[in-house]
This record gives C-alpha cells, sequence and structure tokens, in this order.
C-alpha cells in the first residue's frame, strides 16, 4: 500500500511522511484545520495556503509550517505530492500522491456544494481514493446553502416579531462562517448584523482577514449588560447550549445548523426548538458519485458510515474495504 495505517497516523513510506497524524510525527501533511486531523506536537507541517493561518491559529502562530498553492507540485523521497480544493472550510484539502506508478488522493473531508467562503472541490482522478464516510447512509442528501439561509432569515424574523431572541448553535470552524456569509448575501434580515459567542470571534476573524465577505457581527461579551436581545440573532457552539452564558437572552427560540439535523430525531434529543439541514461534508449522493467520478479502481472508507459504504461499493463491483483511523464522526464531531 502507498498509505496505510500506523499507530501514529496514515503513512507514506516513499515520502516517509504522514497524512493528518493522530501522534506526533516529524513530517505531517495536513488536509484541514479540524482538531481531529491537525494535532499539535509534530516537527514539521505542510497544509493548503488558504489553510495556514487557521492552522496557525489552532496549533500556534510559531510552528513550522508550510503553505503550499492548491496544485503545486512537491517531492518527499520518491513520491510525488500536491495539494487540491476539499470544499469542507477555508484551506481545506485532498492530498494527491504518486509514487511507484500509481496515484493515491486521501480526501480529508470534503463535500461537493458550492460554499462562499472556500474553494469549491476538485476532482482528482487517482487509482486508490481515501475517502470520508461521515454521511453514508441514503437518508442523508441536502438542500443548497442558500435555500437554508432563507430558512434561517425567515425563523430569524418570525422570532423578531415575537419579541424572542434566536440563538443558533452551529460550529466554530467553517459552519459559523459559513452561514454568516450566506446571510451576508440576503437583504430580507431583520438587522444588519449577528451576534458571536466568544468561541466563534477569532475564527471569524480569520476569515475576515482572508477577505471573506459575511454578516456583519460583534461579539456577545462586548454589548451591555441590559441590552435588549428581543431581536437578535447570536451564533454559538453546540457547547454553549444549557450553559449560564444563555441567560442574557431572556425568551428565545434555539436552533441548531448540522447534517445531524435531517434525522428529526436529533433535534428532539437534543433539545433544539429547530433544526437547519447544513453540513460540510458530501451527502449520499456527493460520495457516490465522487467515488465514481475519481475512477479509482480501489476505495478506502474512513470514520462514519464505512460499513454501508464498503456494501454499497463491492454490491457494484469496486474494489472496497474500510480503513481504521483516529478522526471523529458523530453527531458530536466539530464541523458536522
Amino acid at each position: 500500500m502507498l498509505i496505510k495505517p500506523t499507530e501514529r497516523g496514515l503513512y507514506c513510506r516513499a515520502g516517509d511522511f504522514y497524512i493528518d497524524p493522530w501522534r506526533p510525527v516529524e513530517r505531517a501533511l495536513i488536509t484541514h484545520a479540524h482538531a481531529d486531523h491537525a494535532r499539535p506536537g509534530h516537527g514539521r507541517y505542510w497544509t493548503a495556503a488558504p489553510g495556514e493561518a487557521l492552522l496557525r491559529h489552532r496549533l500556534g502562530a510559531d510552528i513550522d509550517c508550510s503553505g503550499v498553492a492548491y496544485g503545486e507540485s512537491l517531492r518527499f523521497g520518491d513520491a510525488q505530492v500536491s495539494f487540491h480544493p476539499a470544499g469542507h472550510i477555508l484551506g481545506s484539502a485532498q492530498i494527491r500522491v504518486e509514487a511507484g506508478g500509481e496515484v493515491w488522493v486521501a480526501s480529508g473531508d470534503y463535500k461537493r456544494a458550492h460554499d462562499p467562503t472556500c474553494a469549491d472541490f476538485e476532482l482528482v482522478p487517482c487509482d486508490t481514493f481515501i475517502t470520508e464516510a461521515t454521511f453514508a447512509l441514503p437518508v442523508y442528501r441536502w438542500s443548497s446553502s442558500a435555500e437554508v439561509a432563507r430558512e434561517v432569515a425567515a425563523w430569524w424574523r418570525d422570532n423578531a416579531a415575537a419579541g424572542r431572541a434566536s440563538v443558533l448553535f452551529c460550529y466554530a470552524l467553517g459552519k459559523a462562517q459559513r452561514l454568516l456569509a450566506e446571510l451576508g448575501q440576503r437583504d430580507d434580515l431583520p438587522a444588519e448584523r449577528a451576534f458571536l459567542h466568544g468561541a466563534l470571534v477569532p475564527l471569524t476573524q480569520v476569515y475576515r482577514a482572508a477577505g471573506i465577505e459575511m454578516l456583519a457581527t460583534e461579539p456577545v461579551s462586548a454589548q451591555p449588560k441590559d441590552r435588549d436581545w428581543s431581536t437578535a440573532l447570536a451564533l454559538a457552539p453546540p457547547s454553549a447550549a444549557g450553559s449560564r452564558w444563555m441567560r442574557r437572552f431572556g425568551e428565545h427560540r434555539s436552533g441548531f445548523a448540522s447534517g445531524w439535523m435531517r434525522i428529526r430525531g436529533n433535534r428532539r434529543r437534543r433539545g433544539y426548538d429547530r433544526g437547519f439541514v447544513l453540513s460540510d461534508h458530501a451527502d449520499w449522493p456527493g460520495l457516490i458519485d465522487t467515488i465514481k467520478a475519481t475512477g479509482a479502481r480501489r476505495v478506502l472508507a474512513t470514520h462514519g458510515r464505512t460499513d454501508v459504504l464498503v456494501s454499497y461499493l463491492r454490491q457494484r463491483g469496486i474494489t472496497a474495504e474500510p480503513l481504521v483511523t483516529d478522526y471523529a464522526d458523530g453527531p458530536e464531531r466539530e464541523d458536522s
């Protein structure tokens, strides 16, 4: 195998490097800045240039990190390597590795839908495709993010008309900024700005510094204690639900933006008033269409419903098997 799992991560012997390693290594190629893929303690990091600022924000400004332009070819030992847009979050990348007459692509996390906050997914032909399987069930099918933004805007308007604050829970890196970018393109909002939980503020600033246009925001913490929140929209990470931080909003309605909201029971179990189906991962058709389009003769599926995806592909004559990794999956992951 050109790339194989080890106790430290996915290792390429031909180039003597790891892809998204979960234990400290000397040379780490990183697909994107989410914590399950980008971990501290490595000797040197390489990542796609648009994601370098996010990686430094999360792991430290002084890490030894090289930002690589999309499509630029690098040489590691006997392996030729390049980074290609994955469409997941700002700076996310698939990593193409060529050695010994074989081409492998490690997808990291990816989505096929357009996202105004990052480069669109680029199809990269290969012999072996390492794909995520986070939402590998036929029930998971996404509407456009513009349609979801329309639903959020209508919900916000209805709450504001009733004198209730709107608190929208979403993941701090990627999802919050995507929502702000989509809302920023609308002219039917109750207000010209939204408010952010402190965990979302620095990451949103990184996106703004990268030139991403979004709805104007202010930190919740910068507002006076007696502020009237009755018509406001506040974005917060899921960890803020049920916390003392919520008390300031008084009467409010809560929503959660995630692909997991496709299953209504998830919303009820977690106590949200409204669920918005918005994911930064490929849905079922996106996974299947991508795998077919790569032309890969072999597919390795990781983190998610690998059992369902592998079975589906095998039934259609594609060599497929699960690949055990240490990446997160399930409703508690930070980027769904």
